[in-house]
């Protein structure tokens, strides 16, 4: 019974990477504002309707891809080990992401990478959809956390590091260094940072 199922959803989440991965083409080519839903829809070859089924909005068609991360924080923080404290763990979880070269650090300089931050970094509809992404992290966390408004208080203080870090670690890649020769920086910022969080 679960084998249809399995392959429903596998061949959903195909159609639905398709449709994206046609749509962040498409952006990148001509820019966010300069594509339709038509054009995307013509692209996949799929009707608007089915489009929207899986995207409900023409932002999302890009920010997808952070959905991976959404809620990342709080299940840091959640799964950390007794003693860790959360501000540790996070520490911890950010700088492996810099070992890993992870795009949600901003170290990384894969061309389609930088062109896809590019694209939502200046783009004020997609920037703004990104920016209610964190406030949704920001309350995950801060439930994770606990302790009321400190609580909140902490969660915005740590994702907000998290956010400047890698606009910090981006924009250098951006300006045309390589994410190995940043690499250095990026850590030690890290480091400071978290230090000051604590």
């Amino acid at each position: 019974m679960n084998e249809p199922t399995g392959l429903r959803a596998r061949k959903k989440e195909r159609t639905r990477d398709a449709i994206a991965d046609a749509a962040v083409s498409l952006f990148l080519e001509r820019g966010f504002d300069r594509v339709s839903v038509n054009d995307i829809a013509a692209a996949a070859e799929i009707s608007k309707p089915t489009l929207f089924r899986y995207f409900p909005t023409k932002e999302d068609l890009v920010l997808h891809r952070f959905t991976d991360h959404q809620g990342e924080a709080a299940r840091v923080v959640r799964d950390r080990r007794s003693g860790i404290k959360p501000v540790t763990a996070l520490h911890r979880h950010f700088r492996a992401g810099l070992d890993r070269y992870d795009p949600v650090t901003g170290l990384n300089d894969h061309d389609e990478v930088v062109a896809f931050h590019r694209l939502v970094f200046s783009t004020p509809s997609l920037a703004g959809r990104l920016t209610q992404y964190q406030l949704e992290d920001e309350d995950a966390l801060a439930d994770a956390l606990g302790e009321g408004i400190k609580g909140h208080l902490r969660a915005a203080q740590v994702l907000a590091v998290q956010r400047v870090l890698a606009w910090a670690n981006w924009q250098k890649i951006a300006d045309g260094r390589t994410a190995h020769d940043v690499y250095p920086e990026a850590v030690a910022d890290a480091d400071q940072a978290f230090s000051q969080l604590r």
